[in-house]
């Protein structure tokens, strides 16, 4: 791929964010069902709502900048939620599945808020402030879902995991 402009280098970025995202809308749901944690089932549901609205949102910012964001496929998202299949098929102790599936999902938050901080920056420097501060509120989000899974995860499951599943939290 040559690129010639920042425009087209946005465009290609916006195209992989909208792929990994849509392909996180099919993920989320299975990772709610495997979950064992309430909090955690429930913090899944919601993100997957955030998920859909992060797709809205990229498919608004496709229209203002007139970019198709279809046809590109997010390899790394691709992997990221191969390795959170690893993690639903595991077995063991709800605490330890559990703390396995947010780890998955703290790489894929994490890939996410890399992905929308850059593209901000590249919107903000071709001085579309009304993109940016739409990739921004996305990224505010991702950020609260990866908090959220911290806050489980320290408050809840990694309490069960530590003793090996034997002293699970009460919400499990």
């Amino acid at each position: 791929m040559t690129f010639e402009t920042l425009k087209e280098v946005l465009a290609d970025q916006l195209q992989d964010i909208y792929s990994a995202e849509t392909q996180l809308v099919k993920a989320l749901p299975k990772l709610a069902k495997r979950a064992s944690s309430r909090k955690l089932k429930d913090a899944f549901t919601a993100h997957l709502k955030d998920t859909e609205g992060h797709v809205k949102r990229l498919e608004t910012i496709g229209k203002k900048l007139d970019i198709k964001l279809r046809g590109k496929v997010c390899r790394a998202m691709e992997g990221l939620i191969a390795e959170g299949k690893e993690a639903m098929d595991s077995d063991g102790e709800a605490p330890l599945v559990d703390a396995a599936l947010i780890a998955a999902a703290q790489r894929v938050e994490h890939y996410e808020m890399s992905a929308y901080g850059t593209a901000r920056a590249m919107a903000e420097q071709l001085g579309h402030s009304d993109v940016a501060e739409l990739l921004q509120a996305t990224l505010n989000e991702e950020r609260a879902a990866d908090e959220k899974l911290t806050q489980i995860s320290t408050e809840e499951v990694l309490v069960g995991a530590a003793a090996g599943g034997e002293e699970a939290a009460p919400e499990f």
